[in-house]
């Protein structure tokens, strides 16, 4: 599976997702500090990784700022796109369960790399419910 990883900053947890996903048979592209010559700023990496995400380039995308926040606002804002911040395991498995989320959103400030590895574990060993009553308010999402 293709996924795209974009962080706004180069560093250690970004290249363990990168080992990571590489290490779970993921192909991986690289956005925003990850890739030389993109622009690396947290509005820009999100929105790149969502239209891949959005296009089909990516199944699914894992992003990374300072905080987490700034690349999921920036990522939710294209349409298609279902990015949630996530700090441990349990909400990465509900984000995709319940909220059918295609885009992983972590702090590097506040994310070790075992946490992240947890989260990734959870992340794409969950699949999305298909409880109608779940399913009724992701369409509605859809329609905004």
């Amino acid at each position: 599976m293709r996924v795209a990883l974009g962080s706004d900053m180069a560093g250690e947890l970004p290249e363990a997702i990168d080992r990571w996903l590489r290490a779970h048979g993921h192909e991986v592209v690289r956005l925003g500090a990850l890739a030389p010559g993109n622009d690396a700023a947290w509005p820009s990496v999100g929105r790149e990784a969502g239209n891949c995400v959005r296009s089909g380039e990516a199944a699914y995308a894992v992003l990374c700022c300072w905080t987490g926040t700034g690349v999921s606002i920036a990522a939710n804002k294209v349409a298609g796109v279902r990015a949630a911040l996530c700090a441990d395991a349990a909400t990465a498995a509900g984000a995709r369960e319940w909220n059918d989320a295609n885009v992983l959103c972590m702090s590097l400030r506040a994310t070790s790399i075992a946490v992240a590895e947890e989260m990734l574990d959870a992340w794409f060993a969950a699949t999305p419910t298909s409880d109608p009553a779940y399913r009724a308010m992701i369409d509605e999402v859809r329609k905004s």
